[in-house]
């Protein structure tokens, strides 16, 4: 056996968690006939309902998103860490059946979280139109029983003050060939005292009905609940031994927040759990890769309860007894050559549509007409790629022609309209065309006048960002070589747990998502600004 298949064959029996690193939360992973698929969460970033592929469980590629545009869902305007949350994904009937809450709000105990349910005889479409569903609570999941009858399970929220906001799990009747809910919903689980119970997905198994949900809100506390019942509408017992899985209690663990989870079987009978994990660069600090994507091995004896060994998770997991299937590496550089934007690419609350990005105006360049400030919710012009490790970079040329003052393009260190860093070329009131450093934290802009650069008439600028765990730091290149610029500027700002803030107990904004690297163009004016990326380099370090 040659060095490099012996390699395959060890690693195909092993799963490294995370299995997908940067911003994927919520799995919901699915099995048809030999592909393993997992849908993540993807918020206010197009397309939504990232999907990813395998057929080993091991290695996975990137499919791209299934909300590719606004007849699917209309992100305009939306707040951060709004838009899509928790996708499920089912097979039943040869169609694919994809669920997807469009969460509005998060302030004052209301959520306004209008769930859709859209179909597709492929993973890759085309959709269907979206069924409007109930707004009663997010998270919501279908359930195909054995009966051939639909069901569709979600948070059923409560507004009112002093109550439960999270209160139970509900279920109601989904009619497929109607397209519609029928008969009255109905509360079939109050959760447990860990609380915040959310995230539900049924099983059919040995004559019971398995209910797993998660619990104890999407932090440090989070947790996945296994309960059961004879009967399809409850009661349900949760597991006496407590939560499947859960960090909670040891802080020594690499993978934190383990939580919201949803259950796979392979053809062989083996059980997986995919769920959300986090990975804090110090014990409860900062987790700037957002929330991840973990799988773990199950043990479910017939008639038993599922177990996951110790109840916590693992850097790694026994793999499935299948053939390794590799994938190709995903190159290195972005020569924009395709008529669209690869997989790893997301867009900023609008589609990728021609009316503002351009991948055929000029051959092997990415033209991205600049759009609003960086507060704007409505028309940002932003191309971004997750943040996949500790320590990485992006790199690009840019050619660019500001206007004036108003008009900026190139590299940001991204996470929300109110954290971020951002190196970029505009031009100044002494007319010179100029590279300027801008950083927002919590909304508060700071400059960096005494590191402006004036780009002495260079029409090709290199720019890149790096993250160096804790810090960011900037370079360019105006022909004679890379120079850094002299800062290291504070990665942490850029994680769920710096964006989020309360005031007096309630949230009034929340994180939910993770660090970003991207392409971004201002024209704040409205003159008519664009700017040409010639290529776009990521590399893990």
């Amino acid at each position: 056996m040659s060095t490099e298949i012996a390699d395959v064959a060890t690693t195909a029996r092993s799963i490294r968690n995370p299995v997908l690193p940067g911003f994927h939360p919520d799995p919901s992973i699915l099995r048809v006939g030999d592909d393993y698929y997992l849908a993540t969460s993807t918020f206010e970033w197009y397309p939504g309902v990232r999907v990813h592929h395998s057929r080993d469980l091991v290695h996975w590629r990137a499919l791209g998103g299934i909300i590719t545009d606004r007849r699917l869902l209309d992100l305009c305007g939306c707040g951060d860490s709004n838009g899509v949350w928790a996708p499920d994904l089912t097979y039943h009937d040869g169609l694919f059946h994809l669920v997807y809450s469009d969460v509005a709000s998060f302030t004052g105990g209301y959520w306004d979280p209008q769930n859709y349910l859209v179909t597709a005889p492929d993973i890759s479409g085309p959709w269907s139109d979206p069924v409007k569903l109930h707004a009663h609570g997010f998270d919501a999941a279908l359930f195909h029983d054995e009966d051939g009858s639909s069901w569709l399970l979600s948070l059923s929220a409560d507004w009112r003050p002093g109550r439960d906001p999270f209160g139970g799990i509900e279920i109601q009747r989904y009619d497929r060939a109607r397209r519609e809910l029928v008969g009255e919903p109905r509360l079939i689980f109050h959760g447990t005292a860990a609380g915040l119970t959310e995230g539900p997905h049924m099983y059919r198994r040995d004559g019971w009905y398995w209910l797993v949900t998660a619990e104890g809100g999407t932090s440090w506390e989070h947790q996945v609940t296994v309960a059961r019942s004879r009967h399809l509408h409850g009661p349900y017992l949760a597991d006496p031994r407590g939560p499947l899985l859960t960090s909670l209690g040891h802080p020594e663990l690499r993978l934190q927040k383990a939580g919201h989870g949803s259950l796979v079987q392979t053809p062989q009978g083996d059980w997986y759990l995919a769920h959300l994990t986090a990975r804090p660069y110090s014990p409860r600090g900062n987790c700037v890769l957002g929330r991840e994507t973990a799988i773990q091995r199950v043990d479910w004896p017939t008639g038993q309860w599922p177990r996951i060994p110790g109840g916590v998770p693992a850097d790694a997991a026994p793999a499935p007894d299948l053939p390794a299937h590799p994938w190709p590496d995903e190159p290195a550089t972005d020569h924009f050559d395709g008529p669209a934007l690869a997989p790893c690419w997301s867009t900023l609350r609008r589609p990728a549509s021609p009316d503002w990005l351009d991948l055929a105006a000029r051959p092997s360049h990415l033209r991205l007409h600049g759009g609003q400030s960086p507060a704007g919710r409505q028309t940002p012009s932003l191309v971004g790629r997750r943040v996949g490790a500790e320590r990485c970079s992006l790199e690009t040329i840019v050619e660019f022609d500001p206007a004036g003052h108003r008009q900026l393009a190139g590299l940001t260190a991204y996470y929300n309209t109110r954290n971020w860093h951002y190196l970029y070329l505009t031009r100044d009131d002494y007319d010179r065309v100029v590279l300027e450093l801008l950083s927002c934290d919590q909304g508060r802009r700071t400059a960096h006048p005494e590191l402006t650069v004036d780009v002495a008439g260079a029409t090709r600028v290199g720019l890149r960002a790096s993250f160096d765990g804790p810090v960011v730091r900037f370079g360019y290149d105006l022909g004679a070589g890379w120079r850094e610029l002299p800062v290291a500027l504070d990665a942490t700002i850029l994680s769920d747990e710096h964006a989020a803030q309360a005031v007096d107990g309630e949230p009034v904004a929340w994180g939910f998502t993770g660090a970003f690297l991207g392409l971004w163009v201002q024209d704040i004016g409205g003159d008519g600004g664009y700017a040409d990326f010639d290529h776009a380099t990521y590399l893990e370090h």
